[in-house]
């Protein structure tokens, strides 16, 4: 790819100074390089008050360690974004969440459940991976927390006699599966999952199978920051985006209403 875009100027030059963040969905990426060496983009996109998601940082990394997604996070505040996430979203194995703990502690964390789905069902027979498949969705699909915390224990007690280990996976994560729930309705179909940041990573997987070798690691850096930043010419706004406003502000959220009008509710019934 004939890009002059150097590794430094990927790094550290074009990301945009955003002060307000809600949600940061992110996931490392494997792109094959020159030397059969492998490269990790680790991607964190978020979401400003408007609605609109960025790219806020690629850059590449050892695998999923700790270590790299730390410096990941370090240079997002010293490009300006001085007040953490109110919510995080990714995969339960990274070394992201130990980052995270460590730089913005005060930040929420989602697992994605589409990950998660697959984990679990991964552990079970195929003839057994709908049934749980169903009853993962029921947990997910609930309206409330309460009827979540239902489903989720009629699921363990189910089928964790005969497939401990899929429970044992499900129930690590527990709460953090069902953080969604403190934060606005309209938001839930972006922050249960990390769909937001895999539609960015179709168009690198796209480019790359196409090219075979993506050259050096500046190359591959050079060329994924500018598929990424074409393609969020595309995206649409956060649904219920309006509500960003009560996110920031601290507005407390219990089942995806303000928790002054999810009080009213629960007293009208």
């Amino acid at each position: 790819m004939g890009t002059r875009t150097s590794g430094s100027e990927v790094r550290a030059g074009e990301t945009e100074r955003w002060k307000q963040r809600h949600c940061a969905p992110a996931r490392p990426y494997y792109s094959n390089v020159r030397l059969d060496d492998r490269l990790c983009l680790l991607v964190i996109v978020g979401s400003d008050a408007s609605g609109r998601k960025e790219v806020l940082a690629v850059t590449d990394g050892y695998r999923e360690s700790e270590a790299s997604w730390r410096e990941v996070l370090e240079q997002l505040t010293h490009q300006g974004l001085k007040v953490p996430p109110e919510l995080a979203v990714g995969d339960g194995a990274l070394g992201f969440w130990k980052a995270l703990a460590k730089h913005w502690p005060t930040t929420r964390q989602q697992r994605c459940w589409v990950h998660k789905t697959a984990n679990v069902l991964n552990k079970l027979p195929r003839a057994m991976q709908p049934k749980v498949k169903d009853a993962l969705k029921d947990i997910w699909m609930a309206e409330t927390r309460d009827a979540a915390y239902q489903a989720f224990d009629q699921c363990v007690t189910r089928f964790g006699s005969k497939y401990p280990g899929a429970m044992e996976c499900l129930a690590k994560d527990r709460e953090q599966m069902l953080a969604f729930y403190d934060f606005p309705a309209p938001h839930w179909q972006h922050i249960r999952t990390t769909n937001p940041i895999e539609s960015v990573f179709a168009t690198v997987r796209l480019r790359t199978d196409k090219v075979k070798n993506c050259g050096s690691r500046k190359t591959t850096l050079a060329m994924a920051w500018q598929l990424m930043t074409t393609a969020k010419k595309r995206w649409r706004k956060l649904r219920g985006y309006a509500l960003l406003a009560d996110v920031i502000e601290g507005v407390k959220f219990k089942d995806g209403e303000p928790v002054e009008n999810a009080d009213q509710q629960q007293a009208a019934g």
